[in-house]
C-alpha cells in the first residue's frame, strides 16, 4: 500500500475481539451493501481489493466492479489481485533464476537489484524426485541419494535463494509433494500478519495449486481477470464401492463437456457436506483437467474438524472466528445460504461408478466394467486418435515371449508393465491410499504381482507412510508395491527405465504395453516412452491390475488371477468403505501430523549440512549444466520500442488439437539421440526437469515428445522439415529452428482446438520463446494458463475466427505469412494475416484479452515489463 494514500475502507478496520485490539481485520459486514450476497470465491477477492486498496494499484473502482458481479461477469473485466502467497515447487528453479537475472538486469539500468524480491511469503518446496532402482529393498534410500548426489548444484542455487530473497521458505527434499504438504502444513487459511487478520490465499506455478482450493484457501496458476464463473452443485450419496478418484473422474469428463475453461467453479449443496477434506482436495487437484481456473470448497465444519486433526489448537480460534464475521464459513445445509451463481449444473453421487481414464486423457473417463472392451475397441481404431491405435486386426492377439530372472514370461497388448501409486492428486486422502487395505487381502489370499511389472509407491508426504505403517497395511502392500520416493515421480514422467527384456519385448512385438497409474496426467509420452496406454485410476484399482498383469480384464466376470486352485475376483479382496473408514478414524489422528511437520524443515541432514554461498547477487559458473543465467534480458533498454509486425515467416510445426503442454516442454528423461543430449556430451544426462535452471538445454528439449503428430511428416516424432531446404529433409525440431534463426526467418506455429492443454508448464511458453524465432501461435483455442504464460513471455497467441480453421482457410503451412501488427493496439483486436506467395489475406484474433497483457507484450514479456518497472 503507498505510503502517501489512505486506504479509503480503513473505517471497516475493527478488532476481531474486543479483548484483543492488536487482531484487527477489515469488517466486509460493515460495507452495508447489499451486493456482498456473492459466491465465496469472489468474497476472497473482495476482502483483498478492500484491504490493499491504494487508489493506485487497486482502486474503488476494482471494489465496485467486484461488488458488482452479477453484471461485469458477463464482460471482461480486469481486476487487480494480491494474493496472500505464492508457492513454488523445486521445479520452481527457473523462478529462482529469474529473479537471480532480474537482480542483474536492475543493476545494469542503474536500479537497486535488492527491490528484486518476493513481496508476500513465497512458500517452495523441492519435491523433485526420479524413480532409478527397479530392486523394491532398497528403492527409497538409493533414490534419494542418487537425487542428492545428482542435483547438490541446484539445491545449493535454492540454499542460496532462501537467503539472498526476503519472504521466501524452502522445505528441504525427501519430505512430499508440494500441493501435500500445502495441504497438511503451510496452507494458513487464515492469515495473522502484522496484527492484521485476512484470507489465505495463493497463486502458483504448478497447475495443481488448485488443490488447496479443497481447504477453502482460493489458489490458482497466476492471476486472470473476473469473468464468467459457472458454479456446480453436488448432492446424493454415492455407492459404498466407489472411491474419491472415481467421483472426480466423472466431475472431470462431466466439466469437460459443460465447458468450465477459464472460469472459477464453486461447489455447494449438501452432497459437499459427505465429502472430507482429502475427497474435497483431490476434486479441486483435478481442476486444470477440467479446464477451470480454480476449484473453491469454502469452509465449513468439514474444514474445521481437519484444521483441528493438523494445525495448533490456538490458530483455530481465530481462524474460524474471523471467517464467520466476514461472512466466508458456510453450512452446506443451509440453503439460504446459497449465493446466486451464474449456472448451475448437477451431479448426484449415487450416480458415480467406479471408473478409470485413458488411455490417453484424464477427461475420456471409462468405468472400469467396460474397460476390457474400451481397450479392445482403441486397438482396432481406424486412426491414431485419443481413443485409437490403429492395430491390424490380425495382430490383436499378438504376444511376445521374454525371459526375466531366469523365468519366461509373454507380453500382449494390454499388458501392464508400470503400476504406480502416485501423485499429490491421491497420495494426500487417506480413504484412497488406505484402500490399499486390497493389498492385505489380496497377499493373504496367496496372489502376487509379476516381479517384471513395475510397481512404485511415492507417499505424497511422510503422514501417508506413517499411518500405512501403523494400520499394518504397508506390512502388506511392501510385497506389491514398495515405496521409492516422496515427491513428483511417475505423474512427472520420473519413472524410471523399464527392464531391458520388457523393453525388448514390447518394442520387437510392436506391442501397445499399459501403465496404470493413480496421476492426474496420462497424456502420450508423459508417464513412459514404452507405455502407449496409460490409464489414470484409483490406488486399489492400480494395486488390482498389477495383479491380473493386464487391462483387457473383465472385473466382474473374470478372476484376478488363481491361487491354490481357487479364482480369486476383485469383489473378494475389495475393502468397503466402512473397513476403510474404521482404520482411518483409528490410525490417522493429530499426533501423527505434529510429528511429521514439526521437525520438517530440519530432519534432512545432507540438506542441513549443505554449503550455500550468501551474496545477493548470485556468482553464475560457466561452466555449470544445471544453473545458467538465462538470455532474456540480454539487450533490454529502458526505452521501449513500438510493436513490429511479423514479416515473411515461415511455419515450424503444422499442429492437430489437443496438443498438450507435454508435446511443447521439455518434460522426463533425456533421450541419449536428443538434441539436449549432444549438447551435454555427458553420460548424465539426468532430466529435463532437474536441468529447468539451464535454458539451452531446455530449448533443445522443446518439442522433443516422441508422440508429437506434426502434419508436415504425417506421423508421430519430435520432427519437422526445413521448408527451404526441400520436403524431405527432416530435423529435430531444436536444430530446424537454428536454421532458421540463422537466415533470420522468423517463425509461427499452426495448430487446432485446445492448444497447451494439460500442465501449466512455464517451460512450454519459455521454450518456444527461446526457439530464437517463434513469434507467435496460430491455434482455434487455447486452454487458459498456457495462453497467458505465451503472453507472459511475449510470443503472439492469434485465434481463427469463428467458423474458421486452417483447412477452411485453404492453409497447408508451407506458405510464407506476414502478420500486421498495429502500433494502436487493443484487446481481443482483430488483425490481417498476408501469404505473400498467394497473395491471400485472412483475418485473426490476438488474444490479448486485457490491457495489462498488452503492457506485457510492448515490453517484450512480463519479466522485462518488471526490469523497466524496477528500474
Amino acid at each position: 500500500m503507498s505510503a502517501t494514500v489512505k486506504n479509503p475502507f480503513e473505517h471497516i478496520v475493527e478488532p476481531l475481539d474486543p479483548k484483543h485490539p492488536e487482531q484487527q481485520f477489515f469488517n466486509l459486514s460493515k460495507l452495508g451493501d447489499p451486493r456482498y450476497r456473492l459466491p465465496f470465491s469472489i468474497r476472497v477477492l473482495l476482502e483483498s481489493a478492500v484491504r490493499n486498496c491504494d487508489e493506485f494499484l487497486v482502486k474503488r473502482s476494482d471494489v465496485e466492479s467486484i461488488l458488482n458481479w452479477k453484471q461485469t461477469q458477463f464482460q471482461t473485466v480486469e481486476v487487480p489481485f494480491r494474493p496472500a502467497r505464492v508457492i513454488l515447487q523445486d521445479f520452481g528453479v527457473p523462478a529462482v533464476v529469474d529473479f537471480a537475472a532480474m537482480r542483474d538486469a536492475v543493476m545494469k539500468l542503474g536500479g537497486d537489484p535488492e527491490k528484486i524480491n518476493p513481496v508476500c511469503p513465497a512458500d517452495l518446496v523441492i519435491d523433485h524426485s526420479i524413480q532409478v532402482d527397479f530392486n523394491r529393498s532398497d528403492s527409497l534410500q538409493k533414490n534419494q541419494d542418487l537425487e542428492f548426489d545428482r542435483n547438490k548444484e541446484r539445491f545449493q542455487f535454492l540454499k542460496w535463494g532462501s537467503k539472498a530473497f526476503r519472504n521466501m521458505r524452502i522445505i528441504p527434499p525427501g519430505s512430499g509433494i508440494v500441493h501435500q504438504v500445502n495441504l497438511e502444513y503451510l496452507a494458513r487459511v487464515v492469515f495473522n500478519q502484522d496484527g492484521l487478520l485476512y484470507p489465505d490465499s495463493l497463486v502458483g506455478t504448478d497447475s495443481h495449486t488448485t488443490m488447496i482450493d479443497g481447504l477453502g484457501v482460493l489458489g490458482w496458476v497466476g492471476c486472470y481477470e473476473i469473468s464468467i464463473l459457472p458454479e456446480v452443485t453436488r448432492h446424493g450419496a454415492a455407492d459404498k464401492f466407489i472411491t474419491s478418484t472415481d467421483i472426480v473422474l466423472t466431475v472431470t469428463k462431466h466439466l469437460r463437456q459443460v465447458g468450465v475453461v477459464g472460469k472459477f467453479v464453486e461447489f455447494f449443496g449438501p452432497g459437499v457436506a459427505q465429502l472430507s477434506i482429502a475427497d474435497r482436495a483431490t476434486i479441486a487437484n483435478m481442476c486444470p483437467e477440467y479446464g477451470a481456473t480454480a476449484a473453491f470448497f469454502p469452509v465449513d465444519d468439514v474444514s474445521l474438524q481437519y484444521l483441528e486433526q493438523t494445525r495448533e489448537p490456538e490458530k483455530l480460534a481465530y481462524i474460524t472466528k474471523y471467517l464467520k464475521a466476514v461472512a466466508i464459513f458456510r453450512d452446506y445445509n443451509d440453503v439460504s445460504q446459497d449465493p446466486e451463481f451464474t449456472q448451475v449444473v448437477e451431479l448426484d453421487l449415487s450416480t458415480v461408478v467406479p471408473c478409470c481414464s485413458g488411455p490417453k486423457r484424464p477427461q475420456d473417463r471409462i468405468p472400469v466394467s467396460d474397460m476390457k472392451k474400451d481397450f479392445e475397441v482403441c486397438l482396432e481404431a481406424k486412426q491414431q486418435g485419443f481413443k485409437g491405435f490403429q492395430v491390424a486386426p490380425q495382430r490383436h492377439n499378438a504376444t511376445a515371449p521374454f525371459q526375466f530372472n531366469g523365468k519366461e514370461y509373454a507380453l500382449s497388448h494390454g499388458s501392464v508393465v508400470i503400476a504406480a501409486i502416485t501423485s499429490c492428486t491421491n497420495t494426500s486422502n487417506p480413504s484412497v491410499m488406505l484402500g490399499a487395505l486390497l493389498a492385505k487381502k489380496a497377499v493373504e489370499c496367496g496372489l502376487s504381482v509379476k516381479p517384471y511389472i513395475k510397481t512404485s509407491l511415492s507417499p505424497g508426504s511422510g503422514v501417508v507412510t506413517y499411518y500405512l505403517r501403523e494400520s499394518g497395511v504397508m506390512d502388506y502392500l511392501s510385497q506389491l508395491f514398495e515405496v521409492v520416493g516422496y515427491g513428483c515421480m511417475t505423474c512427472i514422467g520420473n519413472s524410471g527405465p523399464l527392464p531391458e527384456p520388457v523393453v525388448e519385448a514390447i518394442t520387437q512385438g510392436d506391442l501397445i504395453a499399459a501403465g496404470v497409474l493413480s496421476g492426474n496426467r496420462n497424456f502420450e509420452g508423459r508417464v513412459h516412452p514404452n507405455t502407449r496406454a496409460n490409464y489414470l485410476a484409483s490406488p486399489p484399482l492400480v494395486i488390482a491390475y498389477a495383479l491380473a498383469g493386464t487391462v483387457r480384464i473383465d472385473f466382474d466376470n473374470e478372476p484376478i488371477m488363481s491361487s491354490e486352485g481357487k479364482d480369486v475376483f476383485l469383489r473378494d479382496i475389495w475393502p468397503t468403505r466402512e473397513e476403510i473408514q474404521a482404520v482411518e478414524r483409528m490410525f490417522v489422528i493429530p499426533s501423527m501430523f505434529k510429528e511429521v511437520y514439526e521437525k520438517i524443515e530440519h530432519v534432512n541432514e545432507r540438506w542441513n549440512s549443505l554449503a550455500a554461498p550468501s551474496d545477493k547477487l548470485y556468482t553464475w559458473d560457466p561452466k555449470s549444466t544445471y544453473i545458467k543465467s538465462p538470455p532474456f534480458f540480454d539487450g533490454l533498454t529502458r526505452k521501449l520500442q513500438p510493436p513490429a509486425s511479423i514479416t515473411d515467416a515461415c511455419v515450424l510445426l503444422n499442429l492437430g488439437d489437443s496438443v498438450t503442454t507435454d508435446h511443447i516442454s521439455p518434460a522426463g528423461n533425456i533421450a541419449r539421440n536428443s538434441p539436449a543430449a549432444r549438447y551435454l556430451t555427458s553420460r548424465d544426462y539426468n532430466s529435463y526437469g532437474s536441468r529447468r535452471g539451464n535454458d539451452a538445454v531446455m530449448a533443445r528439449g522443446t518439442f522433443a515428445n516422441i508422440r508429437l503428430f506434426n502434419k508436415f511428416l504425417n506421423k508421430q516424432a519430435p520432427q519437422t522439415i526445413h521448408l527451404p531446404t526441400g520436403e524431405t529433409f527432416q530435423l529435430d525440431v531444436f536444430d530446424a529452428a537454428d536454421r532458421y534463426q540463422q537466415s533470420r526467418i522468423p517463425l509461427l506455429v499452426l495448430a487446432g482446438k485446445e492448444y497447451g492443454s494439460g500442465s501449466s508448464r512455464d517451460w512450454a511458453a519459455k521454450g518456444p520463446f527461446l526457439l530464437q524465432g517463434i513469434k507467435a501461435v496460430l491455434a482455434e483455442s487455447y486452454e487458459r494458463i498456457h495462453r497467458s504464460n505465451l503472453v507472459g513471455m511475449g510470443v503472439i497467441p492469434l485465434e481463427y475466427l469463428p467458423g474458421d480453421t486452417a483447412d477452411s482457410l485453404g492453409l497447408t503451412g508451407r506458405e510464407r505469412y506476414t502478420v500486421v501488427i498495429p502500433e494502436l493496439l487493443t484487446p481481443r483486436m482483430v488483425v490481417d494475416i498476408k501469404q505473400l506467395d498467394t497473395g491471400k489475406t485472412f483475418q485473426v484474433r490476438l488474444r490479448f484479452d486485457t490491457d495489462v497483457e498488452l503492457a506485457y507484450f510492448r515490453h517484450g514479456g512480463i519479466l522485462n515489463y518488471m526490469i523497466r518497472k524496477m528500474s
